[in-house]
């Protein structure tokens, strides 16, 4: 018998098999003649001859290559529209061992991405960027692209591109050669046999310097779209070979490799007990409610859903801490709803400095709905306090290790003849609860911030119902402790 020596086979960096869709295991998702699947051979089958499979971590896009962590078996991790760069930075900050790869798009990295892309490359961050430029977007229709040619008819530029309206293609090389920090910046292409194999020799000697820690590597790859081109894939590879190329020379644009000296190894990150010393603030308290001595450390969640005044609760709080003196902060956050979608706000109001405006573990929460008790009743600090807009709490939302405490907030408004002032029932109900020392500055603020003199007047009867509120089920559930 004759010996037979492997001399081809798919790379080891990738998945044996593709399990994206189960019928087509073993072939990837690109049309016929795309340059993507050209590129995803050559970066495994360098990752291999540099045997670094165990170290990549590969950012993949969003494009038409939003799948390659079906195919490459590495680290992968998918970044939003055009923070590759940005993900790529902290991922190897945070494992200098790492060896990351961003790949990207001309629509990701020079149109949404421009900011991320720059940055990354003035900071010499020590990653490798590959740059496919195929001078349209892909994936979500043919659109014009910052790399689409003059003259070149896309569906959002159907009389070709015009200088005079949209400006020249962007020459992402050209741009970055022009900062000081980058090591290693080249062109290649796929448009014949042996620009294919001149971009795997390229791509192999980006993944070098990022692996003998040198710095900034990106390699821009001219790629044929036959799809969203309307061509032949022969006919589109040869247009890349005669036309792209023609705009985007392929090149050398930087290379500092002989030059360049590794990158010093990051300094240790401090010790998180240190944090507040470095930065110059006291150490927040453990995040427990107000005490009735005046002591204020308030970290607040108000939920319910759009048109329930949810954000307008907050910024009276905010208001009423920032006369009092105290320190404030005050983050809303909702749906793209006018009304009926999501809203919450995070308020923060300390007799110390505020470190973030962000509220994860509150120590007062004001749910205004159900599906707001239900969705942050667990992340309430214990010790703190819940306020629900309802006669009572459902069984299965009780926790015994908080003051919970249930009242018709809406109801009681609509007896005062306006519905919407159930926020201010709320905030009656908390201020008789907590006795804050900001207490005193709230009818001032509400004259600031309500303009109607109707709703004026309706508001503030709502605070003193809220305060009302809260006597009675106090009192009754003395009774109850009384009787028992």
């Amino acid at each position: 018998m004759p010996e037979y020596a492997v001399v081809h086979q798919k790379a080891r960096s990738f998945y044996t098999r593709y399990e994206r869709k189960s019928e087509s295991q073993h072939q990837t998702h690109y049309c016929p003649g795309c340059g993507h699947g050209i590129v995803h051979k050559l970066l495994a089958e360098a990752i291999d001859e540099l045997d670094l499979q165990n170290r990549v971590v590969l950012i993949s896009p969003v494009g038409c290559s939003v799948f390659a962590y079906y195919y490459f078996d590495v680290g992968n991790i998918q970044a939003a529209h055009g923070r590759a760069p940005a993900v790529a930075t902290g991922v190897r900050r945070a494992h200098p061992e790492s060896i990351v790869v961003s790949y990207q798009g001309d629509g990701d990295l020079g149109a949404i991405g421009t900011a991320e892309i720059v940055h990354a490359a003035n900071r010499g961050e020590n990653i490798t960027v590959i740059f496919v430029n195929n001078a349209v977007y892909g994936m979500t229709g043919g659109q014009m692209a910052p790399t689409t040619l003059i003259g070149q008819k896309t569906t959002t530029s159907p009389f070709g591109r015009n200088y005079w309206n949209e400006g020249n293609p962007i020459k992402v090389c050209e741009l970055l050669a022009a900062l000081d920090a980058p090591v290693y910046l080249a062109r290649v292409a796929l448009g014949n046999n042996k620009q294919i194999m001149s971009a795997a020799r390229t791509l192999r000697r980006a993944l070098e310097v990022q692996k003998n820690g040198l710095g900034f590597s990106l390699v821009e790859v001219l790629s044929p779209c036959p799809t969203i081109w309307k061509m032949d894939p022969l006919v589109a590879q040869k247009w890349v070979e005669t036309e792209l190329s023609k705009v985007f020379p392929i090149g050398v644009f930087r290379d500092r490799t002989k030059e360049a000296v590794p990158r010093p190894a990051p300094a240790a990150a401090p010790d998180l007990e240190r944090i507040p010393e470095i930065l110059g603030i006291e150490k927040e308290l453990d995040g427990r409610t107000a005490t009735r001595d005046g002591n204020c450390e308030l970290a607040i969640k108000v939920a319910g859903f759009g048109g329930q005044g949810v954000l307008l609760l907050g910024e009276v709080l905010a208001e009423a801490g920032l006369a009092a003196g105290l320190q404030v902060s005050w983050l809303p956050s909702y749906g793209p709803e006018m009304r009926s979608g999501t809203s919450n706000c995070h308020v923060r109001i300390s007799a110390r400095s505020i470190a973030s405006p962000l509220v994860a573990r509150p120590n007062v929460l004001l749910a205004l709905n159900e599906p707001s008790l239900r969705k942050f009743l667990p992340a309430v600090e214990p010790g703190g306090l819940v306020l629900y807009n309802a006669p009572a709490f459902p069984e299965d939302c009780r926790r015994a290790d908080v003051s919970m405490l249930a009242v018709p907030v809406t109801q009681l408004a609509d007896e005062l003849g306006g519905a919407k002032a159930g926020n201010m029932v709320m905030l009656g109900a908390l201020l008789e609860r907590l006795n804050a020392p900001f207490d005193p500055e709230i009818p001032g603020v509400l004259r600031r911030v309500v303009r109607s003199q109707r709703w004026l007047d309706i508001d503030l009867a709502a605070v003193a119902r809220g305060r009302q509120a809260v006597r009675e089920v106090m009192e009754a559930e003395d009774e109850t402790v009384r009787t028992r």
